[in-house]
């Protein structure tokens, strides 16, 4: 049982995203924030049980993160669409990922000589998306404003998703580089 864990928990947590927006959009803010910090905490424990058991497989490692992925993009798009989250901060995360999408896609479509592994900074700018988005929750559970607060932390949430964007563009420009070489 213990080898189909992580996967389970990052399914769940695909299946608790449309859930935490669906709450954020029907004004359920205490529902949202408990099935946000659940499906975050998922993300956590399904990595520590992969690597502290030795269970990880090529489709966890697609899906967790196609899992946080599609958590972080439904809730900044319902908190956008309630007014919490400005335009341009939800265009950016998205942006983003779809930039490392096809990023991805021209690397296996070129075959090109590039280790497609996580980096730390884009650990850390899905780790300031999942704060983003709790303390807007937090803030709309307890009824609290607290409009300099969540400013503050959606620039935080860019810089770090720009400074994510600026590293997997390094990688994918020098393994093109690297296989321009070769050919």
């Amino acid at each position: 049982m213990i080898r189909h864990l992580p996967n389970l928990l990052s399914a769940l947590r695909l299946l608790a995203a449309p859930l935490a927006a669906y709450l954020i959009l029907g004004g359920h803010d205490s529902a949202a924030l408990l099935t946000f910090v659940a499906a975050s905490a998922s993300d956590g424990l399904d990595g520590f049980v992969a690597r502290r058991w030795g269970v990880t497989s090529g489709f966890g490692a697609w899906l967790d993160p196609a899992a946080d992925k599609f958590l972080m993009v439904l809730c900044l798009a319902a908190l956008y669409r309630i007014g919490v989250t400005p335009f341009w901060l939800l265009a950016l995360v998205v942006a983003r990922d779809l930039t490392i999408a096809a990023g991805w896609l021209l690397v296996k479509l070129l075959a090109l000589p590039v280790v497609i592994a996580p980096l730390l900074i884009g650990k850390a700018s899905t780790l300031v998306q999942i704060l983003y988005i709790f303390a807007a929750l937090l803030l709309l559970a307890f009824d609290v404003e607290g409009p300099r607060l969540i400013e503050a932390a959606g620039w935080a949430c860019a810089l770090f998703t720009i400074l994510s964007a600026m590293a997997y563009g390094g990688v994918f420009l020098r393994g093109l580089a690297r296989g321009r070489r070769i050919a």
